[in-house]
């Protein structure tokens, strides 16, 4: 389906924009499969993935897409939703149906809740709005691969600071945190995906379990609080806000 490409905030379409900052060129190159029947936006895409250091293909219709998923060897795909020959979705489903366990983002112009449900339903793992920023499909995608590459780890650590999902105890150096449950979920959150980029969405998404935008200031707000709690007092920091993008945890001293 046609629509305008994703591009910076500030709609310029420039490739040399699209490798953002924060982006650590140790990330592992993972292999996408992107089934989109605009050309110029696929070209777009392929090109941006690949600037990143990851491998992109291309599919230009859903029977095209599915013949290529079909023995799982990708790491992410990346599906429009409306295709010619076989639509994003039904694409999808046909490869849950045949126990093809690939991780799928949809991309659509459809954002009402209901649609990014329908999305969800049909086997999808992430759905993402046009128009939308390459960093956040970059951060996105990023997580679904990890997602998909090993098991779940029960202790996180960066640096000095550690978490036990299992205990639910928070510590830095020698020194123990007290987290109210939802502070801990977002740190719980922002570890499990150290070094990465994660955006207001997602945190809304993956911690507050919101689909949409509330238009209130509360990751502002617990943000501050979590990093008063493991940064004050502490050195280096370790919870970072990205300009534009989102925030990360990182080892400062790295």
């Amino acid at each position: 389906m046609r629509a305008a490409s994703p591009g910076s905030p500030d709609g310029r379409n420039r490739l040399d924009l699209l490798a953002p900052a924060w982006h650590s060129p140790k990330t592992r190159s993972h292999w996408l499969l992107i089934i989109e029947d605009d050309r110029d936006a696929a070209e777009y895409l392929v090109k941006a993935f690949r600037e990143v250091g990851h491998v992109a293909e291309h599919a230009a219709d859903g029977e095209d897409g599915y013949a290529l998923a079909l023995d799982g060897a990708y790491d992410v795909l990346i599906v429009d939703r409306m295709l010619p020959k076989r639509d994003g979705l039904s694409v999808i489903g046909a490869l849950r149906d045949k126990s093809v366990a690939t991780p799928a983002l949809i991309l659509s112009a459809l954002g009402q809740v209901d649609d990014r449900v329908k999305g969800l339903r049909a086997g999808g793992d992430d759905y993402l709005v046009k128009p939308y920023s390459f960093a956040e499909l970059l951060a996105r995608v990023e997580v679904l691969a990890r997602r998909r590459g090993g098991r779940e780890e029960t202790v996180y650590r960066v640096a000095d600071l550690e978490l036990d999902r299992l205990s639910h105890r928070v510590t830095r150096g020698k020194e123990e945190i007290s987290l109210q449950p939802r502070e801990f979920r977002l740190l719980e959150y922002l570890m499990k995906h150290a070094g990465q980029v994660v955006t207001r969405t997602m945190l809304l998404e993956n911690v507050w379990d919101y689909h949409f935008d509330p238009q209130t200031n509360v990751i502002d707000v617990h943000i501050s609080r979590l990093r008063s709690k493991i940064d004050k007092g502490f050195t280096p920091p370790l919870l970072h806000t990205i300009r534009g993008a989102g925030y990360m945890i990182r080892d400062g001293a790295r």
